[in-house]
């Protein structure tokens, strides 16, 4: 009887500790900054199952009876941090064997215990899209992920299509840094003839595709280079283009438009110089603000007014990081450079958030404080362009995955980069954290 009674005991515990996960959150008191809408001043943010429910001011908000409920007053909640553009997790792509590895996945190099995403953790990062380097015309595919406490890589990602099972873009690359690898072009004319040549090829295996209409005989020969540049062309796979110098820009924008692919322009360091032609073709643009000179010649025109050009141009963008570029812990402070010079807030805010989803086909989930959308959010000690605000907790999909408080996720906000030169097998995935 005693066993059994000990099992009963048990079974009801096990019991109350899922129906405890299963209760919703609520978090109070503090101001709510959902994006896209106005901000809220004494808001109410509730959670359940991984998803927002509801967000609003206190008293017009109906909370759960059985509620986790978190006074969070004083402090200020953002939508987590959309970083289209990064390097964390110790990947790899294309190598100077070829000019263009469109068929090479960054997903299959990527280490999900890389200490690189608690640091993204600590910077308030939510979602991220992943680059092969930029050394090559095409490096490979990109993959979206959110950085969260994870052993494999499948754990993380975001699938953009889950009919097809995409779940990034494609890197492309012009400029320098194409000309300088072996195997690689000697001169930006021969580079965009290259690229040229192998979406004709691609645009002549998706009308082979067609015209089999389904027919084994008659379906070419797979080829997985085929196959991404199929989807690039299709829409379903994003170009994410590196390009600095301003006729780089318009090189890039000109073979989108030729094939009629969809394409984030990332970097654009002398966007500003072209910032009228950028808001016209429709290409976003994904940009980086750096605080210290330094860098290679093609980027010595990169001012931290690009944002506001590009804003008063009407054109779409959003902000990066490239880490390790810019740290990945400090990405929320390119905002404030770019509102010092003129941005207005309201856009700074926006191009952290929201239109890096934009750029990344996520938006439906990501980006933004709305009922329905993943709970991914940030918890800040004050006034997100304050130099004295820490990010103090960061959440995805409901779950706490970095907590300042804790010694050991401290040490990655405020710790040297010896912190993420350690042996990832050194990582510990802590439950629930």
């Amino acid at each position: 009887m005693k066993v059994i009674f000990k099992l009963m005991v048990i079974m009801i515990c096990m019991a109350a500790a899922v129906q405890a996960q299963d209760r919703p959150q609520v978090f109070e008191g503090a101001e709510i900054i959902p994006i896209t809408g106005e901000a809220i001043s004494n808001g109410v943010l509730i959670v359940e199952n991984g998803l927002i429910t509801a967000v609003g001011e206190a008293g017009s908000v109906s909370i759960p009876r059985n509620a986790d409920r978190f006074d969070v007053t004083g402090k200020v909640i953002m939508p987590g941090i959309v970083d289209t553009h990064s390097h964390i997790g110790e990947g790899d792509g294309g190598d100077g064997s070829a000019s263009l590895h469109p068929d090479v996945r960054i997903l299959d190099t990527i280490d999900p215990r890389s200490s690189t995403f608690r640091k993204a953790l600590s910077g308030g990062i939510t979602s991220v899209n992943i680059m092969p380097g930029s050394g090559l015309l095409m490096s490979g595919q990109t993959v979206y992920v959110k950085p969260k406490p994870a052993d494999t890589i499948e754990e993380m990602l975001i699938i953009v299509d889950e009919e097809t099972g995409i779940y990034g873009g494609l890197k492309m690359a012009n400029g320098t840094n194409p000309l300088r690898s072996n195997g690689s072009p000697g001169t930006r004319a021969k580079s965009a003839a290259l690229v040229r040549k192998m979406y004709v090829e691609a645009q002549e295996y998706k009308a082979k595709i067609e015209e089999a209409a389904d027919d084994p005989e008659k379906m070419p020969a797979r080829n997985l280079q085929m196959e991404t540049l199929v989807e690039v062309l299709e829409g379903k796979r994003i170009v994410h283009n590196h390009t600095h110098r301003h006729d780089d820009i318009l090189t890039a924008m000109r073979l989108a438009e030729e094939f009629g692919y969809r394409m984030v322009l990332q970097h654009v360091s002398e966007g500003w110089k072209v910032a009228d032609e950028i808001a016209a073709s429709g290409f976003p643009a994904s940009i980086i603000t750096l605080d210290s000179p330094g860098g290679k010649l093609e980027a010595i025109n990169l001012l931290n007014k690009n944002g506001r050009m590009l804003e008063e141009a009407g054109a779409l963008f959003a902000f990066h990081s490239d880490d390790p570029i810019v740290d990945s812990r400090f990405l929320l402070r390119s905002a404030v450079m770019a509102v010092k010079e003129g941005m207005s807030r309201d856009m700074a805010l926006r191009a952290l958030t929201i239109n890096g989803a934009m750029m990344m086909d996520i938006d439906d989930r990501v980006g933004s404080l709305e009922a329905g959308k993943d709970a991914d959010f940030v918890i800040l000690s004050g006034d997100p362009f304050s130099v004295y605000t820490h990010v103090e907790q960061t959440w995805i999909e409901g779950e706490k995955v970095w907590d300042r408080e804790n010694p050991e996720d401290r040490k990655y906000a405020t710790g040297g980069y010896e912190i993420f030169r350690a042996s990832a097998n050194q990582h510990v995935h802590v439950e629930g954290h």
